[in-house]
């Protein structure tokens, strides 16, 4: 579990609510009904008309990936890619054969196993690279979910404001109600900015960071595959991989 994704949501509306204590509010006064269902349901529809729905339901499942971030790790890539290297020194590529049925990594199975068939090295790069793309094109949709209705909700708070300021107008009669009405009418604007701040963005944001980790890790798995198949010493193929690793804090590789 990521403890910074849960602590920044804690944090965030923590302060948000504690904010609205210190300033002597009840939080009863931010928790509105109407103004919610006005703005989540705005941002879901705005949200359903800009994306196919095959999109919105994977984003939805990507949340897991800002939550729990993914297992392998740049450590267990160079070990096994190490492992696969001295395997292939000592018995040819054809004994990786057996690796491969145990690989539980679509991407690195597929690469194993184009090297057992003795794939040119070339074709290889060309054919993992394509993969490699077509997976940044897919995950980063998620993200862009997100970055959308991050744009839509402050949007959609702004009109569920400007809607509780009409029900106040119509009703100027009562004045002893106006400072209050007028008060849950901007409580829309605050639901909104908080869900496009606290959420959507942030979310998007994580997303992101998710695709590069991997892509990392899967630009590591091309990488060493092609050093196996060329028939490079396993110590030199793991120097090479380190050098992705020495800036991966910051999603950045400083060698290939």
């Amino acid at each position: 579990m990521d403890i910074a994704t849960i602590l920044g949501l804690v944090l965030g509306f923590g302060a948000v609510i504690g904010g609205q204590v210190l300033e002597g509010g009840h939080i009863s006064a931010i928790l509105q009904p109407t103004a919610f269902i006005i703005v989540a349901g705005g941002t879901s529809g705005a949200t359903l008309v800009s994306f196919p729905l095959g999109q919105l339901l994977q984003a939805l499942k990507d949340i897991r990936k800002a939550v729990f971030p993914e297992k392998a790790s740049h450590e267990t890539i160079i070990k096994d890619m190490i492992g696969y290297a001295a395997k292939a020194r000592k018995n040819g590529l054809i004994s990786l054969e057996q690796e491969a049925q145990s690989i539980k990594d679509n991407f690195t199975k597929k690469g194993v196993s184009l090297v057992v068939d003795g794939i040119d090295p070339q074709k290889l790069r060309e054919t993992l690279e394509i993969e490699l793309s077509a997976y940044e094109e897919h995950a980063k949709g998620s993200a862009e979910v997100f970055e959308a209705a991050g744009g839509f909700a402050p949007t959609i708070g702004i009109i569920g404001a400007v809607l509780g300021l009409i029900h106040v107008m119509s009703n100027l009669a009562d004045s002893s109600s106006l400072g209050a009405g007028i008060a849950v009418a901007f409580v829309a604007t605050i639901y909104g900015l908080m869900i496009a701040n606290l959420i959507c963005l942030p979310l998007g944001t994580k997303i992101k960071h998710r695709v590069k980790e991997e892509l990392l890790r899967k630009e590591m798995v091309i990488e060493g595959l092609i050093s196996i198949q060329n028939g490079e010493n396993p110590h030199f193929i793991e120097q090479r991989l380190r050098s992705y690793t020495q800036d991966a804090g910051h999603g950045e590789k400083k060698g290939k």
